[in-house]
């Protein structure tokens, strides 16, 4: 009981630490690909992602057959097109809005999870729906000449695409080995990009920072992001570590001003706090103590 009664102190902390990591590899991302190839990046960072975690346990190897490789192909290949759009989106816009934007996810799942796999959809989803496009309204539309950044809609088809993945996880994921699954999802990522970048020609991470970006979301944002999430949802209820994971999106847009890297404007803050409440809606637990939602495992 006392270990229980630390680990349940103690995975709050490990739970915002994860999501000040997933805010800041937004930060990070974005001169790097300034620099770097996108598939390139994107193919470097998950090869290695997924050699650490089969590094860390190799025995996870011999859990790669069957309906899981197929199930993880599917969900790689969404997970690919969602890391693509998202790592498109963020090189178009800022770092504060690509974390906003794409944790619309939150809001789209329950619903996509509801038109797929006909799952009820709570009131409190729709109330997140009006308040996530309240949001999006914000961040998206020029308020000069009340035109649509179109630059968001990569960030929009991002979240789309990691909706679409959760519902995949939703339906496969329980009937699988969370850390085997993963695996298989990190290599196809990684290695659907290695393919594209060689067609094209490779170019490696440049300079010191190309490759500290890469170590960072590869590491930190990807492995031991994974492993943090995993062992508190084994000590707490999933629904609360959802919550403490959506502050990934406010400290996206606090580390970017604090780093100099863009100053927010009323407008992009407004959007992001309506963002931010959608998610909290959808996410909070009901009376029965759980969201009812899964929990992405998964670096944004």
């Amino acid at each position: 009981m006392p270990n229980k009664s630390r680990a349940l102190r103690f995975a709050p902390l490990a739970l915002i630490a994860v999501a000040v990591v997933w805010g800041g590899a937004f930060v990070v991302m974005k001169p790097a690909i300034e620099s770097q190839p996108i598939v390139d990046f994107l193919g470097t960072r998950f090869v290695i992602a997924a050699a650490v975690m089969i590094l860390a346990k190799p025995s996870v190897l011999k859990q790669l057959r069957g309906p899981l490789m197929w199930q993880g192909l599917v969900l790689g290949l969404l997970m690919t097109i969602a890391y693509y759009t998202q790592t498109v989106g963020l090189q178009l816009t800022t770092a504060a809005i690509s974390g906003f934007v794409t944790g619309l996810y939150v809001v789209i799942s329950p619903l996509l999870i509801w038109l797929l796999l006909k799952v009820k959809v709570s009131g409190k989803v729709w109330i997140g729906v009006i308040l996530a496009l309240g949001g999006l309204a914000f961040i998206s539309v020029n308020p000069q000449s009340l035109s649509f950044e179109w630059p968001q809609l990569w960030l929009v088809a991002c979240a789309f695409f990691f909706s679409l993945h959760i519902a995949g996880l939703a339906h496969w994921s329980p009937k699988q080995d969370a850390y085997a699954l993963t695996v298989v999802q990190l290599s196809v990522v990684g290695l659907v990009n290695m393919i594209w970048s060689g067609v094209q020609g490779y170019h490696a991470p440049v300079g010191a920072y190309g490759w500290f970006a890469i170590l960072f979301t590869a590491v930190f944002s990807t492995a031991i992001a994974f492993f943090v999430q995993t062992w508190a949802q084994g000590v707490m209820d999933s629904s609360r570590v959802a919550i403490y994971l959506t502050s990934e999106t406010v400290f996206s847009a606090l580390i970017a001003v604090a780093v100099g890297q863009e100053v927010l404007k009323l407008q992009t803050i407004l959007g992001g706090v309506l963002i931010l409440c959608a998610m909290l809606v959808v996410e909070w637990p009901g009376k029965r103590g759980s969201s009812g939602l899964p929990v992405e495992n998964l670096p944004h």
